[in-house]
């Protein structure tokens, strides 16, 4: 697929069937994420692959989380729970505890979840970029027995059981500006 294409077509995708995926294709996903550019060339991304029963904990703990707090919370945190409990894989990306290079690191990972969502698209898979999980952070990292690292997002993957609209965007000459002198 060209490029251009797989931008246009990338879409979040809330709904999957429950065919599994291969490891060779969720590696090949993976590996498009590891040759994202970073800041001074960290890397600062770490990958666990979660399936079955402690993908189904998160999901859990995401839901007790939304019972026990903010109520404004509660549509978006449940239905990224229910969303978590349905895909096959969920994808969990951390990095190192080091509060010097928080926004390098945070532009670094937005790169490399970026390319691994456009080669999901590019393969036919479906991806959703999940910031919801980090509401039960301290548990997940328990469970994955990571206290030496935090976590920045979640990434779905799995075959699409909806074909969702395009969603708006602005116009370009909404959102540019242009200074010639």
């Amino acid at each position: 697929m060209e490029t251009l294409k797989v931008i246009q077509e990338r879409k979040s995708i809330r709904s999957y069937t429950s065919q599994k995926l291969s490891k060779e294709l969720i590696e090949d996903i993976l590996n498009c994420g590891r040759l994202a550019p970073s800041a001074k060339n960290r890397q600062p991304w770490y990958f666990v692959v979660v399936e079955k029963n402690i993908k189904n904990k998160i999901a859990d703990l995401m839901l007790e989380y939304v019972e026990n707090n903010i109520q404004n919370l509660k549509s978006s945190v449940e239905t990224t729970a229910k969303i978590i409990k349905e895909v096959p894989i969920l994808v969990l990306i951390l990095k190192d505890k080091n509060n010097d290079t928080i926004i390098s690191d945070t532009l670094s990972i937005g790169a490399c979840v970026e390319n691994m969502c456009l080669r999901a698209t590019d393969l036919g898979i479906g991806s959703l970029w999940i910031r919801d999980v980090i509401y039960v952070e301290d548990e997940i990292i328990k469970i994955l027995n990571h206290e030496n690292r935090e976590l920045s997002c979640a990434l779905t993957l799995g075959y699409t059981n909806q074909i969702p609209r395009q969603r708006p965007k602005k116009e370009l000459e909404d959102i540019v500006e242009w200074h010639n002198e």
